[in-house]
């Protein structure tokens, strides 16, 4: 049984989702906190957490990156009134996976789980390789040569795409298809997080290989000439 941590601080929407995602068959601890959840999260790990991005004890955000790096394999469904892109930027930078914005359903952020889910249930892969660039899905771990890159869940997800697809163009609606088929995913975000990936790649000393971008149609991962 998958174990979902909801924290939310609206006493009717809680209970609300609670229950539709118990009759979904989910074990879910719901609370209402920042701080809860930290203890929550200090005592087991959860399969997904869907968090509210205001809370009465701190912003999400803080949560969010607190969890990941305590857990780097724990996906974060963030819950969210704005959808600016600013705000949508700095949830996936903190390690969000996807978004809900209110109102909606709890159908839809049931569905959205069960996504999240299913895409990581799926990923056990072989390590990847290209040039001096290492990847093991399944630890979600990246290195370059001896060195692990310390990335968050949208800039792994993104370079195991492109050591997939070594050589070849990949367009930005092959990497928005390939990270969940998320609707936040827009040209403009994509190219954000590839700026930040190349950042983290450069400090880790990659020097034989480069994302290069390929223009007007996306960027190749390619070895240097």
């Amino acid at each position: 049984m998958s174990r979902i941590l909801l924290v939310e601080d609206d006493p009717a929407l809680g209970k609300s989702l609670k229950f539709a995602l118990e009759k979904e068959g989910y074990e879910v601890t719901w609370v209402p906190s920042k701080g809860e959840a930290e203890t929550s999260c200090g005592e087991r790990v959860y399969d997904v957490v869907a968090l509210d991005l205001n809370l009465p004890d701190g912003n999400g955000l803080s949560f969010a990156k607190w969890a990941s790096k305590q857990h780097p394999r724990m996906p974060i469904l963030m819950i969210t009134a704005s959808g600016d892109e600013e705000t949508v930027l700095a949830g996936f930078d903190a390690g969000a996976v996807d978004f809900v914005r209110k109102p909606f359903s709890n159908k839809e952020l049931c569905a959205r789980v069960k996504v999240i889910l299913k895409d990581r249930a799926g990923k056990h892969l072989k390590a990847l390789h290209y040039g001096e660039i290492t990847i093991q899905p399944d630890q979600r771990l990246a290195k370059v040569g001896n060195n692990a890159i310390d990335l968050n869940r949208r800039q792994f997800q993104i370079l195991c795409h492109f050591v997939a697809n070594a050589e070849s163009v990949v367009t930005r609606d092959n990497l928005i298809a390939a990270l969940d088929k998320s609707e936040e995913m827009i040209d403009r975000t994509i190219d954000s997080h590839i700026s930040h990936l190349r950042t983290k790649l450069r400090k880790a000393g990659l020097a034989g290989v480069q994302i290069s971008p390929v223009y007007g149609l996306g960027y190749r991962l390619e070895k240097k000439a």
